[in-house]
């Protein structure tokens, strides 16, 4: 739920995509950014990824 609403918020509203593709590569690159570059206070201020690998070893 909460990953949806940030995605909205942040790539969706405001903008008209003129295409299926270019919302989906649109859509695809903002899941790329949001799981390896983009910080999360809760985590400890790490990317996802960051976390996973931390935690993983």
């Amino acid at each position: 739920e909460n990953f949806f609403g940030i995605l909205k918020q942040e790539i969706y509203y405001g903008r008209t995509f003129e295409s299926f593709n270019e919302l989906k590569k649109t859509i695809e690159e903002y899941i790329k950014y949001y799981n390896e570059d983009r910080i999360k206070e809760k985590p400890g201020y790490l990317s996802p990824v960051e976390y996973r690998k931390l935690n993983a070893a």
